[in-house]
């Protein structure tokens, strides 16, 4: 793991709290919202101000931080996905993930936006990721009868972001994923 400012290796505790800091980050920004202040960030991640700062010199650099964290965990969780013995429900469960996950990345995007930052490029190096594994996920589905033949990454990526808004703003419920996967299931 390299420190974003400087590109110079971080020493283990260094690595350590960076990861506190961006654990505490997340979760405060989902229970706060993204104008929670980097003290509360301190808090929670049982560090000085100082140690946040260190990592992430402005707020808008630890948003940027918080969301590629998401995005590569996402991807990776995708990525060990594609082992499971249920291509389905593996398929299906990771969906769901996705758009429970969604209300807190909005936010996080939506702050960037407010503060001029696009998300797409601060994804840019991730989002590949994510998009590959999810196809992956989806190949496996269809071998498996899960998922309709018809159905292609590009599609299944769009109803993710779909979705994944309308949860971030109208709090989709599982009777609309419901439907979406009953859309996506051979007939």
């Amino acid at each position: 793991m390299t420190s974003p400012p400087s590109g110079r290796p971080l020493r283990a505790d260094a690595q350590r709290n960076r990861a506190k800091v961006l654990a505490a980050a997340e979760e405060v920004f989902a229970d706060l919202g993204t104008s929670a202040s980097t003290e509360e960030v301190a808090r929670r991640a049982d560090v000085g101000i100082g140690t946040v700062f260190r990592h992430f010199p402005t707020k808008e650099s630890l948003l940027e931080a918080v969301l590629v964290t998401l995005v590569e965990r996402l991807a990776g969780e995708a990525e060990e996905l594609q082992s499971a013995d249920d291509a389905g429900s593996a398929f299906f469960g990771f969906f769901s993930r996705v758009v429970a996950q969604a209300a807190a990345k909005q936010a996080v995007t939506e702050a960037l936006a407010e503060a001029g930052v696009d998300a797409r490029g601060v994804t840019g190096r991730a989002g590949p990721g994510l998009k590959d594994a999810i196809g992956a996920l989806l190949v496996r589905a269809q071998r498996a009868g899960a998922v309709r033949s018809d159905v292609g990454a590009g599609e299944v990526m769009a109803l993710l972001a779909g979705m994944s808004y309308a949860a971030g703003h109208a709090g989709v419920g599982s009777d609309v994923l419901r439907i979406a996967f009953d859309g996506l299931r051979p007939r």
